[in-house]
């Protein structure tokens, strides 16, 4: 083979493997899309702004953590009840002032790590923490997932498609993304999971569950309503406390994309490095009008199913996102996949997740017949999933990051501590 065909061959393949990327990173927005409109959506924030910080916080924690990790930024879920009440009692602005400073919270987190090293979090989060708030994780979301399967909105209070369409459309999606991820290879093992979200697309078309009014209604290219925060105090003191928790939870997605990977991103790029990417990427979406930016534990399950590794496929997909928040004909494209679509899909993506958690107390040995151990799984499995709450009319924790927080502080003051978890 000549030099001339040689270069050919080379760039043919190059310009393949970018499309594989944009393709699959396409495919890990769609899997974010669902919840990633729905907090601004519930919150009161705008939708297209929300895409674009999601988009650009992504990038960012790319720049950040060296773009070693394969994680998409989106809408934290466990902001969602103090943004509702922040924007209902002080406004928005003065809401993003708060979370602003929640993003603050998370470079004083990594600041510390940096300073003290890794042994910490070997000490405060040993498997026995990790695995079971990793479970929590998929679990706490699993009504979701069914809600969504059954034709109903996330919370289950609305019916938006009749159950017997809905779990229809839920099953045909599920089933060709599991027989896509079992029997496919290469490309089609890749995009599984868009795959079964085109399959169930086109039987909801068939349902009569697709409108395209508001795509030819929408604008082509639309700026997206950013705003700017204004100090509260108030609102300040009211949402910082609240980012304990899911800086914990951030905590759980590393262990969790790096048992999946392969990888110690603990280590390499460091949990300095991701938490300072989360905190930075919540900052920067505040100071637009975005919601909170964390690690998203619905593309680390995409992760695991599709095995795409590539953390250039995560940018691919910031920058669909950002594209699509100044469309606003393919941001109501995007809009017009029916919601059991999406819960056929996460009904699989969030059983990934909880079975994350098993294989991590399972592969470092932990001994769940001793009592000390027993007792802090039983309770982080109990306080996740039955989302417990605690606190007071102006602050609560609850759920995911109570769980995380209880398995902490058990781990630390209950006696009887076994160095290796031994028999």
């Amino acid at each position: 083979m000549g030099t001339g065909e040689q270069m050919t061959t080379e760039t043919d393949t190059d310009t393949n493997n970018v499309f594989r990327q944009a393709i699959v990173g396409l495919q890990m927005l769609f899997v974010a899309f669902g919840a990633l409109v729905l907090v601004p959506i519930l919150t009161g924030l705008n939708p297209s702004v929300a895409l674009f910080t999601a988009g650009v916080g992504t990038l960012i924690f790319q720049v950040v953590t060296r773009r070693e990790v394969p994680i998409f930024l989106a809408s934290s879920f466990a902001f969602i009840a103090p943004i509702i009440y922040g924007v209902q009692t002080w406004g928005i602005p003065a809401t993003l002032s708060g979370l602003l400073a929640a993003g603050l919270v998370y470079l004083v987190l990594a600041s510390l790590i940096m300073i003290r090293g890794q042994g910490i979090i070997h000490k405060v989060l040993p498997p026995v923490v990790v695995g079971p708030v990793i479970m929590v994780i998929g679990l706490n979301l699993a009504p979701v997932a069914v809600h969504l399967a059954t034709g109903r909105t996330g919370d289950g209070t609305a019916v938006l498609v009749a159950q017997g369409p809905a779990l229809t459309v839920a099953f045909v999606s599920l089933l060709v993304t599991v027989f896509a991820v079992l029997l496919g290879r290469g490309m089609v093992r890749l995009i599984s999971i868009l795959i079964g979200i085109s399959a169930g697309y086109l039987v909801s078309y068939a349902f009569g569950l697709i409108d395209f009014a508001p795509v030819f209604q929408a604008p082509f290219f639309a700026i997206p309503e950013f705003v700017t925060p204004r100090l509260n105090w108030q609102a300040i003191l009211f949402i910082v406390p609240v980012a304990v928790a899911p800086a914990i939870e951030h905590i759980g997605d590393m262990l969790a994309i790096s048992h999946v990977t392969g990888k110690n991103y603990l280590e390499k790029p460091g949990l300095h490095r991701t938490l300072m990417g989360d905190g930075l990427a919540t900052s920067f979406a505040a100071m637009v009008g975005g919601p909170p930016n964390t690690t998203y534990s619905e593309v680390t399950g995409a992760v695991t199913l599709t095995r795409a590794f590539n953390p250039a496929i995560m940018t691919w997909a910031a920058f669909s996102a950002i594209l699509l928040s100044f469309s606003g004909t393919l941001g109501a494209l995007l809009g017009t996949i029916p919601t059991p679509v999406m819960g056929g899909i996460m009904t699989l993506l969030f059983g990934t997740i909880a079975t994350i958690g098993m294989n991590t107390l399972v592969r470092e040995g932990t001994n769940l017949s001793q009592p000390r151990n027993m007792v802090i799984v039983s309770l982080i499995l109990v306080f996740g999933i039955g989302d417990m709450a605690l606190g007071y009319s102006g602050f609560m924790v609850r759920g995911i990051g109570l769980a995380a927080i209880i398995g902490v502080l058990l781990n630390l003051i209950l006696p009887g501590k076994i160095a290796r978890d031994e028999a």
